[in-house]
């Protein structure tokens, strides 16, 4: 079963997310937009074994420590969709913008595309591309954990800016409700930012894509 543990880092408190397989103990983190101690500290007291850096999305508070732990740690950085190249080219100043440390630049060892798949240990996770928010933002769906990590795509209540350079509320809806809802109203939607959600909780209320709406 994957297993996962999720961690507000940066001023920004963005939801950084270790994710592991619970018979190898292989791990990838999801989105480290920083405090890069305070994660591997976690991955460490886990007896987890990091193999992956997977992104979302190339905003600063999502991709800001991508390059030093892939450095660091030897790590590959899996993802984006390669219409998130204009972000990763532009982090630095993304970092001046918002008052981040500077971000080490980097180019994905592997980018992704809707449809492909990524692996930590035994569990495989499905990838879909989910434009709007950013032109190339992919989610992370575990059918068998029931879980999907939807960076910046979705929230409890909410959905992700669309007017940053790239943005597109109309395609984000489209991504919302034709690449997530199917995915089942049981799903435990993790975001990039707040709490927890499910499908069904926002399928049903969220006031932005709500059936109905």
């Amino acid at each position: 079963m994957l297993q996962s543990l999720t961690l507000p880092v940066t001023p920004f408190q963005q939801n950084c997310s270790i994710v592991w397989c619970d018979v190898t103990h292989e791990a990838a983190v999801i989105d480290p937009g920083g405090e890069l101690p305070r994660l591997l500290a976690a991955v460490q007291e886990r007896g987890l074994h990091l193999k992956a850096i997977w992104l979302t999305h190339a905003h600063i508070d999502h991709a800001g420590g991508a390059g030093q732990l892939a450095r660091e740690q030897g790590l590959p950085i899996v993802g984006p969709h390669p219409g998130d190249q204009f972000w990763i080219d532009g982090l630095a100043q993304q970092s001046r913008m918002f008052g981040f440390p500077a971000a080490e630049p980097f180019e994905p060892d592997r980018w992704l595309h809707d449809g492909d798949t990524v692996r930590i240990g035994e569990e495989v996770l499905s990838v879909r591309h989910c434009p709007g928010h950013t032109p190339g933002h992919v989610v992370f769906h575990s059918a068998s954990a029931g879980r999907v990590f939807v960076g910046d795509v979705l929230f409890a209540g909410s959905i992700g800016r669309t007017d940053f350079p790239g943005g597109n509320h109309q395609q984000l809806i489209d991504s919302i409700r034709g690449r997530l809802w199917p995915m089942g109203d049981a799903t435990i939607v993790v975001p990039g930012h707040g709490p927890e959600t499910s499908i069904g909780r926002e399928r049903a209320g969220n006031p932005y894509v709500a059936e109905g709406v």
